[in-house]
């Protein structure tokens, strides 16, 4: 390799690394830091931001990139990515000024703990001004990168590089014509689920014990990570060799903290199982956020809440929540595959979840686009849900306040969501094709040969492709919402007593 690579890689290892801290600091936010502390962390994190940015536009590593740019990597991928990914990430960023760059995270950081107040408050009125801050330096950084169809699609191509939101909006919309009729022939099909099985009391301390126990089984490395409780639950990968993720507990609902391990295990998975030889490059970075959030889905529903799966770990919830015994495995299988509309994105199913990620798509485009005033948006929230969900919230916390990703500034992210569980269900349908016996191997409580395959196919490489790259290479087909939508009719509607 050349001694101009060789620098480019220092260059590019001290950037990531600061990037990391970043990550190190915001979950320590979220897990360890006194309340008191939010305007230190604030200085702090927008310091950082400033420094990463400062050495991401450097005049010295644009050079670099100029002369690697004239050399041939077509027999080294890794070389190739590296440089394709940092130039990419160069030219937004040398478009942001430096001080906006460093306001945004000092707002990100004094808007999460108003957040997390105006949460535990259900009080819009005193998150308003951070949103609305925020919107603005969020208008300014797409204006900065420049955009052809909208602001929003700016925005989005930091999460999910090359999308846009004419061509979201129109998978969405596909999507919620299959979506609505089959909420409503559940609502009314002949078979209805138990669903106070689910709310029956089960002590914190056996789910997190229970929950550590699948964690192992997933092939989660503790060595190489760790798990805490927060107000939101998330993962955050340091590096492949530092993984944190959270979760929240409720003694009286199993699922929340259950499948919400299960939801973060399968991120934290996809980071453990980058190549950490090339640690602190993008060659171990998520190719995008929709592809990483396939990653949860999958391991949440089509492996958490299958009967394979149960079949094996029904008789260890038995024993390890007596509150369970009387339970038979079918009562249990349909009251965790409820389909109900309700009110909180991260505990909705399967069916009804890709909703929840519509209205906030919307209200986010209309806000960025000046459409929809701030102070507006807890009755634009409430209409929302009332025409998807047919629900109004009955305070603001199980409202507009409920998701963390605004406080955060990472307006755009939302998409993403409901592309995971379409590139989800398209893997776990190759995944299945490559391991004939996988519905076999869940009953036997055997995940790690689902986690390798995934680790051998999606994890390992990065940011060598690009998402819709990577989806027809490991599908043989460009994504499309059928097998998600054939996966739901499959699984719910004889579930529900239809034929």
């Amino acid at each position: 390799m050349s001694e101009t690579y060789d620098a480019f890689v220092g260059r590019v290892r001290e950037l990531y690394t600061l990037y990391s801290i970043s990550e190190l600091l915001e979950w320590d936010q979220e897990t360890q830091m006194p309340p008191k502390a939010a305007e230190d962390r604030g200085r702090q994190a927008a310091l950082l931001a400033g420094l990463a940015h400062d050495r991401l536009t450097s005049a010295e590593l644009g050079s670099l990139l100029d002369a690697l740019e004239a050399e041939d990597f077509s027999d080294d991928h890794a070389a190739g990515t590296n440089v394709r990914e940092v130039r990419r990430a160069f030219d937004r960023a040398v478009k942001l000024p430096r001080a906006l760059v460093a306001e945004i995270a000092r707002t990100s950081s004094v808007a999460k703990a108003n957040w997390a107040q105006a949460r535990a408050d259900s009080d819009f009125a005193r998150f308003a001004p951070h949103l609305q801050r925020m919107l603005d330096l969020k208008r300014q950084v797409a204006d900065c990168v420049g955009w052809d169809g909208e602001p929003y699609d700016a925005l989005m191509d930091e999460y999910e590089p090359g999308a846009r939101s004419a061509e979201v909006q129109k998978v969405f919309e596909q999507v919620k014509a299959e979506l609505v009729p089959l909420v409503a022939e559940l609502r009314d099909a002949p078979r209805q689920p138990d669903e106070s099985i689910r709310s029956r009391s089960c002590p914190v301390e056996q789910q997190a014990a229970f929950g550590r126990r699948i964690m192992e089984a997933m092939g989660f490395d503790f060595e190489a990570g760790r798990m805490d409780s927060s107000t939101h639950p998330f993962c955050a990968g340091v590096s492949p060799r530092d993984v944190r993720l959270t979760t929240r507990y409720d003694e009286h609902y199993l699922p929340m903290a259950l499948f919400g391990l299960m939801h973060e295990t399968g991120h934290a998975l996809y980071e453990q199982g980058l190549d950490a030889a090339h640690a602190f490059t993008p060659m171990a970075q998520a190719v995008s956020l929709g592809i990483h959030e396939s990653q949860s889905r999958l391991w949440e529903n089509q492996v958490g809440r299958s009967r394979a799966f149960w079949e094996y770990y029904f008789p260890e919830l038995q024993a390890t929540f007596p509150s369970m015994a009387d339970v038979t495995l079918d009562d249990w299988y349909f009251a965790i595959n409820t389909v109900r509309p309700s009110l909180i994105r991260v505990e909705a199913d399967e069916v009804t979840y890709g909703l929840h990620i519509m209205l906030r798509f919307d209200l986010e485009r209309k806000m960025l686009r000046g459409e929809l005033a701030v102070a507006d948006v807890p009755e634009a929230w409430n209409e929302g849900m009332r025409q998807l969900l047919g629900l109004t919230p009955p305070d603001e916390a199980q409202g507009c306040l409920q998701d963390i990703h605004w406080a955060m500034g990472i307006i755009g992210y939302f998409p993403t969501y409901a592309l995971g569980n379409l590139y989800a269900a398209q893997f776990f349908a190759a995944a299945r094709a490559a391991l004939p016996d996988l519905d076999d191997q869940l009953r036997r409580g055997t995940l790690l040969p689902l986690r390798e395959w995934l680790r051998e196919h999606i994890h390992r490489h990065g940011q060598r492709y690009r998402a819709g790259e990577l989806v027809e290479k490991v599908t043989g087909r460009p994504l499309a919402p059928e097998p998600f939508v054939a996966y739901l009719r499959e699984k719910f509607r004889p579930l529900y007593g239809l034929s």
